[in-house]
Parts: C-alpha cells; structure tokens; sequence
C-alpha cells in the first residue's frame, strides 16, 4: 500500500449507538448506511468517516475530539450554524480557521481550514 492510498479515520466512544446515529445523520448530515449494529456505528458524510464504538463511561467521550479538515468546512459551519449547532468560526494562533460541535456525548469534533488570503 503506497502513503497516497493511506487514510485515518477517528474512531471515537459513544454512550448510545442509537443517539449518536440520530445526532450525526439526522443533525450533521452524515449517512450510517455503512455499518451498524447494537455496539459499533460507521457514518460517512462525503469523504468524511467517523466509528463509534459504545461505552458506558461519559468521561471518555469528553476526553476525545476528531480534527476534521478541508475547504468544505465553511459550507458545513453555515449548515450547522443555521441549525444551532456548533460555535463561530475564529481564526487560531496556527493560522486554520476553526469551529467547533460538540455531540450528544461530548466527543469534540473540531473543523479547520487554511485561513483565507
């Protein structure tokens, strides 16, 4: 397999396989026709793949976070935003124009883009 096939897909924790297919496909857009079952949870908006595995334990899921990047995020952050969901985009001190979602469960997704100009 050369480096240019290679991907990384986050595989993040989830308190309820159910609730977090509901968040993500109903809220975010993302399709979970990939995979699911009572424990495990594939959703793929695009090129953007996301696994959730269920836990029981909240704080694993507020000590984990996804960086999701591309130009697509403006598009994504005017979306979410006209849904309520997410924070303002703000330009960071290493130059990615970000926002931020947070899920049901506290997973912190965080979307950046090279900053414009």
């Amino acid at each position: 397999m050369s480096e240019a096939s290679l991907e990384a897909i986050p595989v993040l924790p989830s308190l309820s396989i159910e609730e977090t297919r509901a968040f993500y496909c109903d809220k975010l857009g993302f399709d979970a026709r990939l995979y699911e079952d009572e424990n495990y949870l594939i959703v793929r908006r695009g090129t953007v793949e996301l696994h959730f595995w269920l836990t029981d334990e909240r704080r694993l899921c507020e000590m984990t976070s996804a960086y999701i990047r591309g130009e697509a995020i403006g598009a994504w952050h005017m979306e979410f935003r006209a849904k309520g969901i997410g924070t303002p985009m703000s330009v960071r001190p290493w130059g990615m124009e970000e926002f931020y979602v947070h899920d049901p469960h506290g997973n912190l997704l965080r979307f950046g883009r090279p900053r414009p100009g």
